[in-house]
């Protein structure tokens, strides 16, 4: 099914699309270069959005869980790319275990579970899935719909080595995030590949610093095809520590989303914009227990915070913050708001979807219970870019220019995980 979409497709951005297109040659050559010196995250999903007048990524994970969202036709791709993947680090690989979230009540993150089991299978992998969930004390079978079913195992970890019951893999594959921390049954393990590397889970990410790689990837981009920066990055700042709690912390929160803004006014001004520029304050790392808040003035903050430790009184108010620039999505579907989610597995796009949501509008987040999953516009006939196709008229088009965004900022995502290796100093 390709979704039909009413979308504001004049303007800057069509100009951005036709300026990826044109340029093409140059941007998969530049690509092609970076990633003989930097390694790609092996798995990577990213948020985008699309106002109208500027294309930009607001969200990328390192440990995606929507795989389900991916059509059959899409699926080629991936065990071709899971092979190129699986044959860089381990080429003997055999055995590949899965260690998903605690989520064993959702079948949609366990229909999730079953593609990734899929796509390994079919890459030439066996595949087990095993859980280090307190829960999870026996194999234990679980039915989904659609006549499937998944077997969670419980992690069994010997001389420095995990697997699961007469199963010992070279390679294990996170599907869980570690938010809650780094599980001591992961660490120092010996001669077995952990993808990702630890240092990639919220437990040690800061988005600060994925933000600062993107906003340098972009102006390099910005300088090899001619376009301004600001079109495909999301400006922000980072608050450091705020004490929410105290009268200076909220301050300076508040002089961030003033100053995030003024920089926003500026370049509204620039293009001629004329919507309202908002701001998202939000946790440095996946979620610090407070949930996002969208700012269109600075006066906003104090009573914004109060409600969100309302909701949270258990909260001691010291933060971890940033301040990043709001994008809204002009994208609809049946009148109901839409972002592109695009996937990546090693350094190639692999699919994606429009996450939608009928009761969100255009400037909040989608990633909310209620959200639906329609498939990117991918089918086996247009995956390649049309050349010669007016911009805004071409879905293939559309979706290779939110492919280049998405892979800018899987390399954001490489520059950020050498940047934070903790072995880095030692050579390793």
């Amino acid at each position: 099914m390709v979704p039909h979409l009413v979308t504001a497709l004049t303007g800057p951005i069509n100009e951005l699309e036709q300026r990826l297109l044109d340029t093409m040659p140059a941007i998969e050559r530049w690509f092609r270069l970076e990633w003989m010196e930097h390694t790609p995250p092996f798995y990577t999903s990213v948020d985008v959005r699309n106002a109208g007048f500027k294309l930009a990524p607001v969200d990328t994970d390192f440990y995606p869980n929507g795989w389900n969202n991916l059509t059959p036709e899409m699926l080629p791709l991936a065990v071709q790319a899971a092979m190129v993947a699986i044959e860089k680090i381990c080429p003997e690989a055999r055995n590949l275990l899965i260690i998903p979230e605690h989520n064993i009540r959702s079948t949609f993150y366990l229909s999730n579970l079953a593609q990734l089991r899929r796509i390994f299978h079919m890459a030439g992998l066996n595949v087990r899935i095993g859980s280090i969930s307190p829960e999870i004390k026996k194999s234990t079978v679980i039915d989904l719909p659609g006549g499937e079913s998944i077997t969670l195992e419980p992690v069994l970890r010997n001389k420095g080595r995990i697997g699961v019951k007469d199963f010992d893999p070279c390679t294990i594959l996170l599907n869980n995030d570690l938010e809650a921390g780094i599980p001591g049954i992961l660490e120092d393990l010996h001669q077995q590949y952990l993808l990702p590397p630890l240092h990639a889970s919220w437990a040690v990410r800061r988005k600060s610093t994925h933000f600062a790689c993107y906003e340098e990837i972009a102006k390099r981009f910005g300088k090899l095809t001619g376009i301004d920066p600001w079109l495909i990055n999301p400006l922000y700042e980072s608050c450091g520590d705020v004490d929410l709690a105290d009268a200076k912390g909220l301050a300076a929160l508040s002089a961030r989303v003033d100053s995030t803004l003024s920089k926003v006014r500026r370049k509204y001004k620039e293009y001629g914009i004329k919507e309202k520029p908002f701001v998202i304050v939000k946790a440095d790392n996946s979620s610090g227990g407070m949930g996002l808040m969208t700012v269109r003035d600075a006066k906003q903050v104090p009573d914004l915070v109060a409600r969100a430790q309302a909701a949270a009184p258990q909260d001691d108010g010291l933060r971890q913050l940033i301040v990043q620039e709001g994008v809204l999505t002009h994208e609809r579907m049946n009148d109901a708001v839409a972002e592109p989610v695009v996937y990546m597995m090693d350094r190639y796009v692999v699919g994606g979807f429009y996450r939608i949501h009928a009761d969100r509008g255009e400037d909040e987040n989608l990633s909310a219970p209620g959200s639906l999953y329609v498939p990117l516009a991918f089918g086996a006939s247009t995956q390649l870019p049309q050349l010669g196709v007016r911009p805004g008229a071409s879905e293939p088009n559309r979706f290779y220019m939110y492919g280049v965004v998405g892979r800018l900022a899987m390399l954001a995502g490489s520059y950020e995980l050498e940047a934070t290796d903790p072995l880095a100093d030692e050579g390793e």
